[in-house]
């Protein structure tokens, strides 16, 4: 598959490394495992003869150092007298080179120091301060276990908190690109086409990619995909998400599993687990970036008419229709669990074409908030609404899979009393379905 979009980030990538030809940068490049991070930065690196590329594995630092050096003299055609068998001797031989010369230094899955020696980061602390202020290299530094990066980068007490002068978050293809792959790919898509492909991928660059490969477009050949054994999908919420949760990582497979079930709200999770749960549901919004507090909008913070969802589709899609048919999908009851998808996939759908249709309001770039609305015990529900504040409009919009099973009468009866907050606004109601993507 072609590399897509991404140009924002590539022209901050090609602005920062002119800004290293004058003094040292150090950027911290974060986002989900598969979301891209690596073809981003080889892309914007494919034609500077002067960048390093290393990636982390977890191995020995005499080992790992062998094939660092190797990259250097390769890369930058010097040569190395001596051996070099830590990260340190290595990264001070850098730094020291940078002040000679501009060149750009690519360290992939950065927060596997922890597991080769977690002594790299002070080191690489005293040496960073040391000759910063005169060198000139181009530091980019990548991982992707969220909760491991946000501790080295942001926690106070680590050695590197405040160094970086450019933190990039790299996140999953917009619906517009998405359409964009579509059309490419499969120019006679249709809508249910182009719904299937967001619900499950989300737009996260490697399931895009693996299904792209196998022409998989509609919703049958894409459960096809999933459903199968040997499919990459079955295990993937498992393998991205154990490092991150640890030895915790059943209660939080549990919430979230029970989260995509649409069971929102932290008392209907705590009832079914019979145990307290606030401290994982802040941890998995802050600390893991994985879930979303929901409010009406308008609605005053910290209020306690909240709901909690998962903001990747597809770990939704996974805790929903994988790991809950767990005992299934084990002994390869594929037909089962997929039985239980198309039965339940219209009702499930329509609640993704919401948030597809709340993500296309935001690449508009019209609108000061966009969120939902409801009242107390779910009352008056209303899809989305967008507000403009500086035009003084508003946008009332219920969201369903067949607009005829839409009512504007009842969507103008529903906002009655959230448009006493907008006096003096345009208010638009519009009937938004799959025929408007």
């Amino acid at each position: 598959m072609k590399f897509y979009n991404r140009e924002s980030e590539l022209a901050l990538l090609d602005s920062i490394r002119e800004q290293s030809k004058d003094h040292a940068k150090m950027t911290v490049l974060v986002g989900r495992r598969r979301i891209g991070k690596t073809s981003l930065i080889k892309k914007s690196n494919e034609l500077n003869n002067s960048s390093i590329y290393f990636f982390v594995a977890r191995k020995n630092e005499v080992l790992l150092c062998e094939e660092f050096v190797e990259q250097v003299i390769q890369r930058l055609g010097i040569k190395i007298f001596g051996s070099i068998s830590n990260f340190k001797e290595l990264f001070q031989y850098l730094m020291e080179l940078s002040l000679e010369r501009n060149f750009t230094l690519i360290i992939d899955e950065f927060q596997e120091f922890y597991t080769v020696n977690p002594s790299v980061y002070s080191d690489m602390q005293n040496i960073w301060d040391t000759y910063k202020n005169e060198s000139r290299i181009n530091l980019i530094l990548c991982g992707s276990i969220y909760s491991l990066m946000n501790k080295i980068f942001e926690n106070s007490k680590e050695p590197l908190f405040a160094r970086a002068t450019d933190r990039i978050l790299i996140k999953a293809f917009s619906p517009t690109t998405i359409k964009k792959i579509m059309a490419d790919n499969n120019p006679d898509y249709k809508k249910e086409d182009l719904l299937a492909f967001y619900t499950v991928t989300g737009g996260v660059a490697k399931y895009v990619e693996l299904l792209v490969n196998k022409n998989a477009y509609t919703l049958d050949a894409i459960l096809s995909e999933i459903y199968r054994e040997n499919s990459l999908f079955i295990d993937e919420g498992r393998n991205i998400l154990i490092e991150e949760f640890g030895k915790d990582y059943a209660t939080y497979f549990s919430i979230l599993s029970l989260i995509a079930s649409s069971k929102t709200s932290r008392p209907e999770i705590e009832s079914i687990l019979e145990t307290s749960v606030g401290g994982y549901l802040e941890r998995l919004e802050k600390d893991f970036n994985i879930i979303r507090k929901v409010q009406p909008i308008l609605a005053k913070p910290g209020g306690r008419n909240m709901k909690y969802t998962i903001e990747d589709n597809f770990l939704n899609f996974w805790f929903r229709f994988v790991y809950k048919y767990q005992s299934a999908v084990e002994i390869g009851n594929f037909d089962y669990v997929r039985d239980i998808v198309e039965r339940d996939y219209k009702m499930y759908s329509g609640r993704l074409l919401e948030k597809y249709f709340i993500e296309d309001f935001k690449e508009q770039k019209k609108f000061s908030t966009i969120g939902t609305y409801w009242e107390k015990r779910d009352l008056n529900e209303i899809d989305i609404v967008a507000v403009n504040d500086f035009e003084k409009t508003v946008i009332f919009a219920e969201v369903k899979r067949n607009k005829e099973n839409i009512s504007i009468i009842e969507l103008q009866e529903k906002a009655q009393n959230i448009k006493k907050s907008f006096k003096g606004y345009a208010i638009e109601y519009k009937a938004l379905s799959m025929e408007d993507m």
